[in-house]
């Protein structure tokens, strides 16, 4: 990634729900994308390769947003894996809180998508 994106996410990370457009959607799609890849003990980098590739295709080639997407992904992947204040059945309540409170989410649900951050079954 380039240096000014780094800024960028730096500056954005801290002040996100100001300056990036429908933040909540892109939170609560991190969070359903987090959910998958944090329960998967063999996670691996391909998983958020594939999160920004999915993003490229949701947000039609903004490769801004895409980028966002995967390290808003990352960040809460890493929030579980660390234990710094969020596990895998409070990200869950979080994302039945989100759903209760704006039921429209739902439809941002991609089955297809989730399968594809799902292990290959042997």
């Amino acid at each position: 990634m380039r240096l000014s994106f780094r800024l960028k996410h730096h500056f954005f990370s801290a002040f996100r729900e100001f300056f990036v457009h429908h933040h909540g959607s892109l939170e609560f799609r991190a969070k359903v994308f987090a959910l998958v890849i944090a329960a998967n003990d063999d996670s691996i980098v391909e998983s958020y390769i594939l999160v920004k590739n999915i993003g490229l295709n949701i947000y039609k080639n903004d490769e801004e947003r895409a980028n966002l997407l995967m390290i808003t992904t990352k960040e809460k992947v890493q929030q579980v894996k660390e234990n710094n204040g969020l596990d895998i059945d409070t990200l869950v309540a979080n994302i039945q809180k989100d759903l209760k409170i704006i039921p429209r989410y739902a439809k941002k649900i991609n089955i297809e998508e989730l399968r594809d951050l799902l292990p290959p079954k042997l």
